[in-house]
């Protein structure tokens, strides 16, 4: 008996230590001439090792080389190469210095943190405060990642074998929601992603999970749960410390996962890493390195999706539309950078709850403000003066955020190419709030508020000034861990004035006025696991002052006009379901069922049979009284996805997005402006139909440091509006005289290869597409280029750019970026003539020729502040060169009669290069 129990406490003993041996794993490695950071970065990703250290170590330069060796044994041997003093905290966590040593105890008369901070610490002494402090702080996340947290009541663990793990995931600092976090669980691998207010819910089975909660630009944790019943679970992630390995553009999910196409998440975080013209940061120009997504050319406002026109795509800001999102010719977006949580951007795979354009959808949020304390940031740069304030009401309960932003951007002018640009002048503010307020558990209110104007005057003559103003008031309701709400009343307007005083016989004053009025209710519902539901009914009220024009002064002899008023109502119901069927294939289906009322007042023309529509052939009049319903029209959209998974790091998707659009811009130059106006459909004007067929192959590489993407897409459209030569869309009483009916058609093959992470990090899209019109309606005045296909305005087959990033150290990285992209197409006069003894030209088909192909080279110095986690100021710069190269795009060729000859010239924005310099500030 006595023998037995010596052997078992030896068999014991021999396990135990075997035990110990292997938690004790061999490292090995092989660094030759390579920085610290580099090795250390090689070892964290390979083994669970954390490394502590100082901006101080970023430039040291390691040598060594080590086989099967212990923890202990390898930085020992680090340390004596490479005069690096190390402590190892324990068998996971390594503390680096190169100046101190760090012992196991400290004398508290010399090294008392309290004592350091009521001192004012000198910087060595606050670097030292700040790595005791981390250290702290990792010691609270290990145990929160390590501990067990129970779900539910143990009670409930018997009735059924799933539960709902719902909850908030927010900013540990702030408090403010981390919208698009990844919460999943591996093997299966089920997930979800937070909506806009960081809220997530899905179905697991019952019993123990490790939780994984991931989001860009932050750490990444996990959460060890035991879920009895249905229950809460709430995350605080914290900013990565090494902010500038983080890409700008990257999908908060695994690109193999998501079950979208055409979607792109644009990260907030680092955007002024890239490097912009005159140093203001723009989520909507970083939009533009996507593939697929274009410009028709320098400073050109709006932007084009897959061949789509500017129009054609839905903006949103807080849920509300923005009716132009250009400042100062286009050169910015409205949209203020350090007020933005989000930014999505969907060029198909659109969801059901999406409606009212055809081409794609760019939804952007705005964050909350901080709940837990006052701060306020904001830059400096030659062009634009920015700064935010933000904190709480009541702490962790509610908050205020306010964003203001201003131009002195006149001297700027002065370097432009164009003689009508030097002689100008222009500016614009904007000012954004938001305020949150989370009444109880199940119910959070949210107003929003933005206002914008501009003012320009073109070479000292015309002065423009148009506004942008939008509100909504949203209510977040929880009505079960199944089943939440949101509902909103929104308004926006958008309104421009042009004016001249000249000359005061034809001095004139020109206005235009949109009116948005909203209601809308969203429902969330999760019925099992792997499945989620949304439906809702929206309803939208336009009214529209088409334009009015009025002598301006005593002198002027200008007629008025005044346009009848445009009103119509858009109403909608919609529902899509997203299942995931098995681990390898989801699918996603989707109606949504719109319904438009054109409404009187107004008026409609009646015209001869067998005859054009035109001012000549009108037989008839008929004026419509107020609210009347004029014209009616339903439209059914249907909207299919599919994913399936070919292995763990390859996936094919596929996607179909029927869409109606029943507002329309009236254009005939080729990049928006700020007049011109939003019409409505109407017994004279049809809907916009379009159909979008999208197919896509999707490869992570190095575990999911690399993706690469390949989808191909063909869309038409009906009704596009489209216009006789010469038409004048400005004040014109019978619009359609001068609509032309035409249908499109694009089609294209988009690649993008990205590297997330590491010193060089990036990406490199590559778009192959075209862009076609045709007009063969019953008439010759109908038909265009013969009836014949022929490129629109922002037809461009070759789009390639390139955004590089390589960190320098973890405080100075560099960017450097590359655009190309085919000219776009114009109408060249082809021979000349004479007429009444004056020369005359005349054109060839329209859009049949091309400007010359565009070609930009930029880049960005960024130099970052030190590191230290408490500090009042977090300060910044970059210094950026914009055109690099200094070449001479061509926005636009026209031509001119001088003398006898007709002489063609080019117009380009920017000749030369544009350097800039930024400062960033943040106060904690």
């Amino acid at each position: 008996m006595k023998k037995t129990g010596l052997q078992l406490i030896l068999f014991i003993f021999l396990v135990a230590n075997g035990l110990n041996a292997q938690e004790k794993p061999s490292f090995q490695g092989s660094y030759q001439q390579t920085y610290f950071i580099d090795m250390i970065e090689d070892l964290e990703s390979r083994y669970d090792l954390k490394f502590l250290f100082g901006p101080e170590l970023d430039s040291t330069i390691v040598d060594l080389e080590f086989s099967d060796v212990s923890l202990d044994k390898m930085v020992e041997k680090i340390s004596i190469t490479s005069n690096i003093n190390f402590y190892v905290k324990n068998s996971t966590m390594v503390i680096a210095t190169g100046k101190y040593k760090i012992k196991e105890t400290l004398n508290p008369a010399i090294f008392n943190v309290r004592q350091l901070e009521k001192k004012a610490p000198s910087p060595d002494q606050e670097s030292i405060l700040d790595n005791i402090r981390e250290i702290a702080e990792l010691d609270r996340d290990n145990r929160m990642e390590n501990q067990l947290i129970e779900i539910g009541k143990a009670i409930n663990r018997f009735d059924g074998k799933t539960a709902i793990i719902d909850g908030f995931v927010k900013e540990a600092k702030t408090g403010e929601p981390v919208i698009g976090a990844s919460v999943f669980k591996k093997s299966p691998l089920v997930g979800v992603i937070t909506d806009q207010y960081g809220y997530f819910s899905f179905t697991l089975p019952k019993g123990k999970h490790v939780l994984f909660i991931t989001s860009a630009g932050m750490k990444s944790t996990k959460r060890q749960v035991m879920l009895y019943s249905d229950g809460e679970l709430n995350v605080e992630l914290k900013n990565g410390i090494i902010s500038l390995k983080e890409v700008v553009v990257t999908g908060e999910r695994n690109t193999i996962e998501n079950l979208q196409t055409g979607f792109a998440n644009l990260n907030i975080k680092n955007i002024r890493q890239i490097p912009s013209v005159m140093g203001e940061a723009d989520i909507m120009k970083i939009a533009l390195t996507l593939p697929g997504v274009q410009t028709v050319g320098e400073g050109a406002a709006g932007f084009n999706v897959r061949g789509g026109s500017a129009d054609q795509n839905l903006v949103l800001l807080n849920d509300v539309p923005v009716y132009n999102t250009n400042h100062l010719f286009g050169f910015f977006s409205v949209f203020n950078p350090d007020v933005i949580a989000s930014a999505n951007l969907y060029k198909s795979g659109i969801g059901a709850n999406y409606g009212g354009r055809i081409a794609s959808v760019f939804d952007v949020a705005l964050r909350d403000g901080n709940k837990k304390k006052f701060t306020y940031k904001g830059g400096i740069s030659p062009v634009t003066l920015k700064l935010t304030v933000e904190g709480p009401i009541k702490k962790d309960t509610s908050s205020y955020l306010v964003g203001l932003r201003s131009t002195y951007s006149d001297w700027i002018l002065s370097l432009l190419d164009d003689p009508d640009f030097r002689n100008s002048e222009g500016g614009f503010s904007d000012l954004v709030g938001k305020v949150s307020h989370k009444i109880d558990d199940n119910n959070t209110l949210i107003l929003s508020a933005y206002h914008s104007r501009d003012r320009f005057k073109l070479n000292s003559d015309s002065l423009y000034r148009y506004f942008n103003s939008n509100a909504a008031l949203q209510w977040r309701h929880t009505f079960s861990k199944k089943l939440h709400a949101i509902s909103s009343i929104a308004y926006a307007n958008y309104n421009y004035q042009l004016s001249s005083d000249q000359n005061p016989v034809n001095a004139f004053k020109i206005d235009y006025n949109i009116n948005h009025y909203a209601l809308k209710t969203e429902f969330n519902y999760f019925p099992k696991e792997r499945a989620n539901v949304k439906f809702g009914v929206s309803s939208t009220l336009y009214d529209l002052q088409p334009g009015r024009k009025k002598p301006l002064g005593d002198q002027s002899l200008i007629l008025p006009i005044d346009l009848n008023k445009e009103k119509g109502l858009e109403t909608a119901i919609f529902g899509g379901y997203e299942y995931e069927l098995t681990n390898r294939f989801s699918v996603y289906g989707g109606l949504r069922l719109s319904v438009f009322n054109s409404l009187g007042p107004g008026q409609s023309f009646s015209y001869q049979p067998n005859t054009p529509k035109e001012e000549e052939f009108v037989t008839d009049t008929t004026f419509h009284s107020n609210n009347e319903f004029i014209k009616t029209y339903v439209g059914p959209e249907l909207r299919l996805s599919g994913r399936y998974k070919l292995g763990e790091d390859l996936s094919v998707k596929f996607s179909y997005d029927r869409m109606n659009q029943y507002i329309h811009v009236l254009s005939n130059t080729t990049a928006i402006s700020p007049i011109d106006t939003w019409r409505l459909s109407s017994a004279a004007i049809k809907p916009q139909i379009g159909n979008q067929y999208s197919i896509g192959l999707y490869k992570t590489f190095f575990g999911t440091s690399m993706e690469m993407s390949i989808e191909g897409y063909y869309k038409t459209v009906n009704n596009v509006l489209e216009y006789k030569d010469g038409a004048d869309l400005l004040l014109n009483e019978v619009l359609e005289t001068d609509i032309v009916p035409a249908k499109g058609r694009a089609y294209g093959v988009e690649v993008l290869l990205k590297r997330k992470s590491g010193k060089f990090s990036g990406w490199l899209s590559y778009t192959y597409s075209r862009s076609e019109i045709q007009a063969n309606g019953t008439f010759a005045s109908e038909r265009i280029n013969g009836g014949r296909f022929y490129p629109s305005n922002f037809d461009k087959p070759h789009s390639a750019v390139l955004v590089s990033n390589y960190k320098i150290n973890r405080r100075v990285n560099i960017s450097f970026n590359v655009t190309y992209s085919t000219g776009r197409p114009a109408t060249f006069p082809i021979t000349k003539y004479e007429f009444k003894d004056k020369p005359r030209v005349l054109y060839g088909n329209r859009n049949e020729f091309r400007i010359p192909d565009y070609f930009r080279t930029d880049i960005a110095f960024n130099f970052d502040g030190n590191h230290r986690v408490h500090k009042r100021i977090d300060g910044s710069w970059s210094l950026s060169v914009y055109n690099l190269t200094s070449r001479a795009n061509a926005y636009s060729v026209f031509f001119r009669a001088e003398g006898n000859e007709i002489n063609g010239y080019k117009l380009s924005i920017f000749k030369n290069a544009i350097p800039t310099i930024t400062y960033h500030f943040k106060l904690k």
